[in-house]
């Protein structure tokens, strides 16, 4: 599938675009392959967030 141009110009509407065509199941429209990147973009973005705050609470406890 060809990357969607809105994706690159307006991640916003990309992504409430994305995010209709998943809820009515019309999968064939929707841009998966960029929808799994930012997923998976996010988990890491999330695991870093954790590990980061982990570390900030381990320091604050052993002050």
């Amino acid at each position: 599938m060809p990357q969607s141009p809105l994706y690159e110009t307006d991640f916003y509407a990309w992504a409430q675009e994305q995010a209709a065509l998943l809820r009515a199941g019309a999968l064939q429209a929707a841009d998966i392959e960029n929808i799994a990147e930012e997923i998976e973009s996010m988990g890491r973005s999330e695991k870093r967030e954790l590990t980061s705050r982990l570390a900030i609470l381990l320091a604050h406890l052993l002050k």
